[in-house]
């Protein structure tokens, strides 16, 4: 008897007997090969089902016929939902795919992807972006396969991202900090001037400030949750600048503020600060890590009150540090000979 998904397996033609099977089914290798008698045939063809039968692996792996773009819906379905920005995800992962054809999962390579890459950057994509969207489908496999449900190797294991230099993390001097809340102080929105301070006394994003409500303040500390790391964090506070947040909490719903980024912007505008592209409102972030360091901060204090997951991000600010590498000074070999000329 036929096993489902098997051909007619021998038949007549004008060259001889022919066999066309499919041990595997369908998706499985098949194998041809033309007879001169039908009782051939017929042996070679119960030879290969018994070489399948006993050594699974001596036929190729079957076929994973599904798209791109159904690996996508099941990681979404079985991982993806569960995330912060589950729907923003999605919606790149599958308009990245449609854009690369929408490949059957099991031809999409290194390659195809390398292609498309190397596509989206000439239309002006940075690199920073394509290293994204590599992060984003390079998990999907990664994920999958972790779950059982993708078999083969991370066709993107082998793609490496490329490396970005390192960006200039613009921060404010005191008296640009004290001419920026002066503005600020005139706002007709005055919320952007406390929120702004919130920002420079513990380093938080503008939108952690700006989000903050009733729940979150206590004992004298702002308690940050809801954190682009996803884990919550306490920072202290002055005094001062808790009894205006406590006085805006008598006047408030929930929420402390309103949205007041517009204010902001403005105020910058005002004072004539030129920051660098995406740094409008994170300029206060940079801020208080900077001066943190510079007034002999801990390098691991600062890392936990910014929320840091690694210790890479933090030390970007290392080297503000009033003993930063000060080492070089009298340990370079220069500093050693100019010693011995003195003696």
């Amino acid at each position: 008897m036929k096993k489902r998904g098997d051909r007619v397996a021998i038949r007549k033609n004008d060259s001889g007997w022919l066999v066309d099977i499919q041990p595997g089914g369908r998706g499985g290798k098949r194998f041809r090969k033309t007879f001169s008698l039908k009782s051939e045939a017929m042996a070679w063809e119960a030879w290969v089902k018994s070489q399948v039968a006993q050594s699974p692996e001596w036929e190729p792996e079957r076929r994973d016929l599904r798209t791109l773009t159904e690996l996508v819906e099941l990681w979404y379905q079985h991982h993806g939902c569960n995330l912060r920005s589950a729907a923003d995800t999605r919606r790149r992962l599958l308009a990245m795919v449609d854009v690369m054809g929408n490949p059957v999962a099991d031809r999409f390579s290194a390659e195809d992807f390398a292609k498309y890459r190397a596509q989206r950057l000439e239309s002006g994509v940075t690199a920073n972006n394509m290293n994204r969207e590599h992060a984003y489908l390079r998990s999907v496999f990664n994920e999958l396969k972790r779950l059982g449900l993708w078999k083969k190797e991370n066709p993107l294991s082998t793609v490496r991202q490329f490396k970005i230099p390192e960006k200039e993390l613009s921060w404010l001097t005191v008296d640009q900090i004290q001419s920026l809340l002066a503005e600020l102080e005139n706002c007709r929105n005055k919320d952007a001037l406390l929120v702004a301070k919130v920002c420079l006394s513990t380093g938080s994003r503008w939108g952690e400030a700006e989000g903050l409500r009733k729940s979150q303040l206590r004992n004298k500390a702002i308690h940050f949750t809801g954190t682009k790391s996803g884990k919550n964090r306490t920072v202290p506070v002055t005094e001062s600048l808790y009894e205006e947040l406590t006085a805006k909490v008598v006047a408030s719903s929930d929420r402390l503020f309103q949205y007041c980024w517009g204010a902001f912007r403005d105020a910058v505008e005002r004072c004539g600060l030129v920051l660098p592209a995406g740094q409008m409102t994170h300029v206060l972030r940079h801020s208080f890590a900077s001066h943190f360091m510079m007034n002999g901060g801990n390098i691991l204090v600062l890392q936990r009150i910014l929320g840091h997951q690694s210790l890479t991000m933090t030390m970007r600010y290392a080297h503000l540090a009033p003993e930063h590498l000060q080492e070089a000074r009298v340990l370079n070999p220069l500093s050693h000979v100019q010693s011995m000329e003195a003696v």
